[in-house]
């Protein structure tokens, strides 16, 4: 199917997932991907570098950085420090966006309803996907709270494929995520499978931030609130 030939109404997509299309807008993203920027170099040489993690099945396509918590392999897990160095806190205006974003997905979703003013995201993984890139079907298993995942894409479009709990394999469902939009899973969907197959170079907005590329930052909330 062709990226234009893709619903981009808001929308739930299939019970407990959400599209948003074009919620934020180009100034709020540009001002994110400042901030992320001024991160990213504020980290650089330390354990904590954006880079491109090395899997066992190879070296994954996309640069990832970590906010709140790192995602740290053999074993999978969740760490707040990596070499003597704290890993830095989830800014504050993005624990807003994600009240926002949940407030607005709940909409559509009533699996989604207690999140609102209960989410309490302690981790945002912040993927950007040089031109071409893509990621394979995983799962987001390793966090002990059953919240929602909140995703929020800018730069180029990017086909999201989500499927089923129990494996890769169809049915699937195909969405178009272009700059500025959210996409939200929870309730039954919360542990599927889910990837971006493919990217769309070139496509992204004047005035977003990037120049090329697509950032991707999903937030998660890794521990139970008390």
């Amino acid at each position: 199917m062709l990226f234009d030939q893709l619903p981009r109404d808001d929308a739930r997509i299939t019970p407990g997932v959400v599209h948003l299309p074009g919620w934020l807008p180009l100034e709020r993203q540009a001002g994110i991907i400042t901030q992320l920027r001024d991160i990213a170099r504020d980290l650089a040489g330390t354990p904590l570098a954006m880079t491109r993690p090395q899997l066992k099945s190879g070296q994954m396509q996309v640069f990832m950085l970590h906010l709140g918590r790192m995602w740290a392999t053999n074993p999978y897990r969740y760490v707040t420090h990596v070499g003597g160095v704290r890993v830095p806190p989830v800014p504050d205006n993005l624990l807003q966006l994600t009240t926002e974003a949940l407030r607005a997905a709940a909409l559509y979703d009533e699996s989604l309803n207690q999140w609102p003013t209960t989410f309490r995201p302690d981790m945002a993984l912040v993927n950007y996907y040089p031109p071409g890139a893509t990621m394979g079907m995983h799962q987001d298993r390793n966090e002990n709270s059953p919240a929602p995942i909140v995703s929020l894409s800018i730069g180029d479009e990017a086909l999201f494929r989500i499927g089923g709990t129990e494996n890769r394999n169809k049915p699937w469902d195909d969405v178009t995520l272009a700059s500025g939009d959210v996409i939200v899973f929870g309730g039954p969907k919360r542990l599927a499978f889910h990837g971006v197959p493919k990217t769309r170079p070139g496509t992204l907005p004047e005035g977003c931030g990037l120049k090329e590329g697509r950032i991707n930052i999903t937030f998660r909330q890794v521990e139970n609130s008390h």
